[in-house]
């Protein structure tokens, strides 16, 4: 594993990393998981996220960056892409793929760099309802986030209102 990428366990909203990037399809219900968890604590979030999508229609495979401010100080959430969107009334977002993790990923790395991100924490991207095996994904993001300069946590186990030792 390379020295920049920390698995660790707890719950990610009490991470103490500069930016949170989760995985969602464009016009995500954000209905369950961590979305659920982030539209909860950050309502504007959602709201301008909400905006965003209906205003520009974003592909799978982007991502969109907020900010806003929380309990201790500014916070950065950075919506990545990995499914296909459900445009239509009432339809579902779809699984996530492989391409459209890559992708994202991708420019979750360019982004990082250009907003000189010092910290990055994760979840087990895409593998709750973007429906992946979390082996496919890793390895991903030891690809894409694995050469930046920055410690990037990955939160592989969730516990509910325990801050990790790191991250």
């Amino acid at each position: 594993m390379n020295s920049n990428i920390h698995e660790v366990t707890g719950d990610i909203l009490l991470s103490s990393a500069q930016a949170i990037a989760h995985g969602v399809a464009p016009n995500d219900p954000f209905h369950s998981g961590l979305a659920l968890a982030l539209r909860e604590r950050w309502p504007a979030m959602y709201k301008d996220f909400r905006h965003y999508c209906q205003t520009d229609h974003p592909k799978a495979g982007s991502l969109w960056a907020w900010g806003g401010m929380g309990a201790t100080g500014p916070v950065r959430l950075v919506s990545l892409m990995t499914q296909e969107g459900g445009y239509e009334h009432g339809a579902r977002p779809g699984k996530a793929t492989s391409a459209h993790v890559n992708h994202a990923l991708k420019e979750l790395h360019a982004w990082i760099e250009q907003e000189k991100v010092q910290s990055l924490a994760l979840p087990r991207l895409c593998t709750g309802v973007g429906g992946m095996d979390w082996n496919e994904v890793f390895p991903l993001i030891r690809q894409h986030l694995g050469a930046l300069k920055i410690p990037v946590y990955v939160y592989s186990t969730y516990h509910k209102g325990e801050k990790p030792a790191v991250g």
